[in-house]
């Protein structure tokens, strides 16, 4: 069974910065690429930001563009999400996901086969 744990959420004003950290424990995955997702109340889960692990490349929601940074280490199975000048409008419970196959874009939740319990952001005006 693998686990994805996430942390470093939290509470913040407008223009604040947060780091959010993922790691994979339990049976070991050789992921394909891991990203973020977040879902607001009374809103679908949304793409927020993904990596490819092999290459690095990374790929980003349009809202979070420029603001936000997905990093990984792959001998941690670890991602991590630099959140800087962070806006009320990004306050949500932010997944970790990890896939293990290329099937489905990036940010299409339908492709990840692992999703973490979630870690809540808030950000205050």
């Amino acid at each position: 069974q693998v686990q994805l744990r996430e942390s470093g959420g939290g509470e913040v004003q407008s223009g604040d910065s947060l780091r959010l950290s993922c790691a994979a424990s339990g049976r070991t995955i050789n992921p394909y690429g891991m990203g973020w997702f977040r879902q607001a109340p009374g809103k679908e889960r949304e793409f927020v930001a993904a990596i490819r692990f092999s290459a690095g490349s990374s790929y980003y929601a349009d809202s979070v563009a420029g603001r936000f940074t997905i990093s990984r280490v792959n001998a941690q199975n670890a991602v991590y999400l630099q959140m800087n000048s962070l806006k009320p409008e990004d306050t949500a419970n932010y997944y970790c996901a990890a896939k293990v196959k290329s099937l489905y874009a990036y940010s299409d939740s339908r492709g990840y086969d692992y999703w973490g319990q979630g870690t809540q952001v808030t950000v205050s005006s």
